[in-house]
């Protein structure tokens, strides 16, 4: 077989594994640096604990919402009135996009699944003018100030393109969406892989009840690497959202592992901690050796991804072919989003040392 047929035909691979959308346990040779989860937060004693008591979680039943709710609300600090747990942050976004009026404005590129779950009449579009789609708190400010928007969405750290607004000024967007009466989603699911994660939170009482039209979503699976486990929260001081919206989720919309999950991590908080310590040093280290990969340029990031411009001699989709076919390494070619110029664009996940210098060997032999 020829070397073009070989690339068409990793290309198809590459093609049925994006559409999987993961159980890519069926490859346990498969690196995946296409999806975003902390890689060290497995090594803490509170995955053997879950694993000692797999019989009793899978043959009994979870507790319903008012339970969950208040493990919740112990777990992130939250009161339990201003805090649903999701079946991952997916069930929550689709359920408050349900709930939302008027128009929304987003910045692309974006995670799609927030505009996807609204009508595309209803979306405004911000694409930020330069060469690494950096913005700040007075683009977005400026962006809403026609009028033309009821709803903010903003992912920080945004993803794909790791975009990160400082705390102080997401407050000065939180205070100009009160004071429009704009309903300000902030979505965080990213934002403890970034430098002093502990202060970049909303996830506080006295912030919710500061900015009531805010609603914070968190993806438990990636911040802290068990995206098996199906468990997202959204927080807000608006009482009749979040109570409409526990009510339109399921009965049992979190399983029992995630529940137990629940019960038993506040006990492992300080291992959390390490493992967000120790990923920002694998990050900075990683983009230190990604930097000096000629044919991509690295944009800055401040979650657990890269996003990476590819230049010649390749295009990302082929690439990320030749990453799968020869080195069994799964990265996203970006091939979904909009508000980016097509295959022009890749995301890579940050993994541990070990994973990342084997990425780094196999881009550094394509340089060759």
């Amino acid at each position: 077989m020829n070397e073009t047929r070989k690339i068409e035909d990793s290309e198809a691979f590459l093609m049925e594994l994006y559409g999987r959308y993961g159980g890519f346990w069926e490859y346990p040779e498969l690196l995946d640096y296409c999806y975003l989860v902390n890689p060290y937060f497995c090594d803490s004693q509170l995955f053997d604990e879950m694993q000692d008591n797999f019989r009793t979680l899978v043959s009994e039943y979870p507790a319903g919402m008012s339970v969950n709710s208040k493990l919740a609300s112990k777990c992130w600090g939250v009161n339990q009135e201003y805090i649903i747990p999701g079946n991952g942050a997916a069930e929550l976004i689709k359920t408050l996009m349900e709930n939302l009026k008027g128009r929304i404005g987003i910045v692309r590129p974006t995670f799609e699944e927030y505009p996807n779950r609204f009508p595309e009449e209803m979306v405004e579009t911000f694409v930020p003018q330069n060469d690494d789609f950096r913005y700040d708190a007075d683009d977005l400010i400026q962006f809403m100030g026609g009028g033309q928007v009821e709803n903010l969405l903003l992912i920080n750290p945004d993803n794909p393109t790791g975009n990160f607004i400082p705390v102080e000024d997401i407050h000065r967007i939180a205070r100009y969406c009160e004071d429009k009466a704009i309903r300000f989603v902030l979505d965080e699911s990213f934002v403890d892989f970034s430098i002093g994660y502990e202060n970049n939170t909303f996830l506080k009482n006295e912030l919710l009840e500061k900015y009531p039209h805010m609603v914070v979503i968190k993806s438990i699976s990636k911040s802290y690497g068990v995206p098996g486990l199906r468990l997202g929260i959204l927080c807000s001081a608006d009482t009749s959202l979040i109570n409409k919206m526990k009510k339109q989720v399921s009965i049992w919309n979190i399983n029992s592992f995630a529940e137990y999950f629940m019960q038993v991590y506040p006990k492992y908080r300080k291992d959390y901690l390490q493992a967000c310590n120790q990923f920002i040093q694998a990050r900075t280290d990683f983009e230190a050796e990604l930097n000096k990969i000629p044919f991509i340029k690295v944009m800055p990031s401040q979650a657990n991804y890269f996003f990476l411009e590819v230049m010649p001699p390749y295009k990302p989709k082929e690439l990320c072919a030749i990453l799968l076919r020869k080195y069994n390494i799964l990265a996203s070619a970006c091939l979904a989003k909009k508000g980016i110029e097509p295959n022009r664009y890749m995301r890579i996940a940050v993994r541990n040392h070990d994973d990342n210098e084997r990425f780094i060997k196999a881009m550094k032999e394509l340089e060759k």
